[in-house]
């Protein structure tokens, strides 16, 4: 492990990239979520001027991932097939019992270390969650400007596990915080996260629960998201996936509930199923195209179940 920059001093305290420290006790490493993303994105800035070097191969393993065999979904795509636009606003949904942003219990928003784009392991670099591998692009358009890339947003993606277990909740693995992490988007308003096929857990169809923030900054507080909403995946492709030793129970909790029944996609789920492409050997890669209208009101709430995960799951 690398170790921990040095901040310089001056007479208001420590400074780091001529930022205070905002713990001034801690690390650097240890400043929380929001100072991570102001670092992130300076560096990006400078990565623009100098061009391309060691340094944007390294800030690149910590940024949005590729997108490369992404197939389109609903609206248009890119030349590379990744999602570029929407039919319509992205429907706002509960962001559920187990967001982990400050609603319901606990926050790893203020966790350092949580701007990443591989969510496979804890924060602390312990357990890694096993599962068929997918690469998953959030494409997200500005309806206010034109549908144009919504650059520099930023979005919180979370999920269960293969065994339908939540990071933070579940009991068994409260103290984990894997299957959670914030993106930035680039200039084709897209971010990209390395994840897991998510499990099927009783009451439920298989989702990814995502929010979306105006910028780096305020990504550390619920109460500024501008969208949240929860990506649907086809039946197909998890009837393939849920054949696996790994996802145990997810086969027959999925013949319990479908897209018509269930809570959150029976209104309507055209917006939110994401495109996929690949196989439970090689992993999957998927898009979801999120436009997102910043002139309309976002809600935020809670459902009175929001399904109980397997394995001595947390209370509603």
């Amino acid at each position: 492990m690398s170790p921990s920059p040095e901040p310089d001093e001056t007479a208001a305290g420590p400074v780091y990239e001529g930022r205070p420290l905002v713990r001034p006790e801690d690390e650097v490493v240890d400043q929380g979520a929001a100072f991570d993303m102001a670092t992130l994105l300076t560096r990006r800035r400078v990565l623009s001027v100098v061009g391309i070097g060691a340094g944007a191969l390294a800030l690149a393993a910590c940024s949005s991932g590729g997108t490369s065999g992404t197939s389109s979904s609903s609206g248009s795509g890119s030349s590379d097939g990744t999602a570029t636009t929407s039919d319509g606003e992205i429907p706002e949904e509960t962001n559920g019992p187990y967001p982990a942003d400050g609603s319901n219990g606990v926050n790893v928003l203020e966790e350092s270390g949580i701007v990443r784009s591989d969510i496979t392991s804890s924060l602390d670099g312990g357990t890694t969650v096993e599962g068929v591998p997918l690469t998953f692009t959030f494409a997200v358009t500005d309806m206010a400007n034109g549908d144009i890339p919504f650059e520099g947003v930023a979005v919180y993606a979370w999920q269960c596990d293969a065994q339908g277990r939540y990071s933070m909740y579940t009991e068994g693995v409260e103290d984990e915080t894997y299957l959670r992490g914030i993106q930035v988007t680039d200039s084709n308003g897209e971010a990209t996260f390395q994840t897991i096929v998510p499990g099927c857990y009783t009451g439920r169809w298989t989702h990814i629960h995502f929010e979306v923030y105006p910028d780096a900054a305020s990504a550390t507080n619920v109460e500024n998201a501008i969208a949240t909403s929860q990506v649907a995946f086809p039946e197909d492709m998890l009837d393939e996936v849920y054949t696996l030793d790994t996802y145990p129970g997810s086969a027959d909790n999925l013949t319990q509930v479908s897209l018509a029944t269930d809570n959150v996609f029976s209104d309507g789920y055209d917006l939110q199923m994401g495109t996929f492409t690949g196989d439970p050997t090689s992993g999957y890669v998927g898009s979801l195209a999120v436009a997102v209208d910043t002139t309309t009101e976002p809600g935020l709430s809670q459902p009175p179940n929001g399904g109980t995960p397997p394995s001595g799951a947390p209370g509603q």
